[in-house]
């Protein structure tokens, strides 16, 4: 199965794809600051890259629960520096976190692939960009509920990006885990993924070093957070995740070769 985004094919299906994280941002919760400087973004991009990463995510605007909101020329004045300089030095695929239909634009005209939609809604605005550059759009559910209404999101979603001419190929989905759910509503999602998943839907889990897995690990520290999140990330992929976005490639990368290699062996025994 392939995810069009822009003039490249991923493949996904047969293994879990791995989205590494870059904040280019002075706040983001676990490591604002740390690669704000464009130059700092880019080397770390690489390095993601190198750890094995197969998409690079940038974003420079914090979503931490009570983060303040950045305009769109602010963003795109952090973003674009970072952009020009990572599209010298890799092809790798790039997705940008953004819900300003401005900045996507700018982004993908920049070389961007992905858009990386946390606004919770199918924008008409957005649509009729991804449509235009045939771009990956990522749909984020980030309303309260559990699996059934994160389902109905889903369903609706896809319907209304094709009524507005993005075809389904173009979509990825992701259940947003952290934003305006329960910790108990994040664990449900985690834990029910083929009950929800759409078919020919890449589905992208987003638990990095979020409060959902300090709470259940018991771990305060954002940064510490690597055997709890490598374990939300074997469910995921258990149940059918696609995509995992993280922070820390070097490693989690081990508990999702050893997921996909679990899962492979147990569809291949029903088979």
């Amino acid at each position: 199965m392939y995810w069009k985004c822009a003039d490249k094919k991923i493949e996904y299906g047969n293994r879990t794809l791995i989205m590494g994280i870059v904040n280019v941002t002075p706040d983001s919760f676990s490591d604002g600051g740390s690669f704000f400087d464009p130059a700092a973004a880019v080397e770390h991009a690489l390095l993601l890259e190198a750890q094995g990463a197969d998409i690079i995510d940038f974003g420079a605007q914090s979503t931490r629960p009570g983060y303040a909101e950045i305009s769109a020329e602010e963003e795109w004045a952090r973003l674009a520096p970072v952009l020009a300089e990572f599209r010298k030095r890799s092809q790798i695929p790039v997705s940008v976190d953004t819900y300003y239909p401005e900045v996507a634009q700018k982004s993908l005209e920049a070389g961007a692939d992905i858009i990386n939609d946390v606004s919770g809604r199918v924008n008409p605005e957005t649509a009729k960009i991804v449509k235009n550059s045939r771009s990956g759009w990522i749909l984020m559910y980030n309303g309260a509920g559990d699996f059934k209404e994160t389902g109905k999101f889903f369903s609706s979603a896809i319907l209304e990006a094709e009524a507005l001419g993005v075809p389904k190929e173009q979509i990825c989905l992701d259940m947003g885990i952290g934003f305006g759910k329960t910790r108990q509503q994040d664990l449900s999602l985690i834990a029910n993924i083929a009950d929800y998943k759409i078919e020919g839907v890449p589905l992208l889990l987003g638990t990095s070093r979020k409060r959902v897995i300090g709470e259940y690990s018991r771990q305060p520290d954002a940064k510490k957070r690597i055997y709890g999140n490598i374990a939300a990330d074997t469910a995921a992929i258990l149940g059918g995740a696609d995509i995992i976005r993280l922070h820390d490639v070097e490693n989690e990368i081990q508990g999702i070769r050893m997921a996909d290699a679990i899962k492979k062996l147990n569809c291949a025994s029903h088979s």
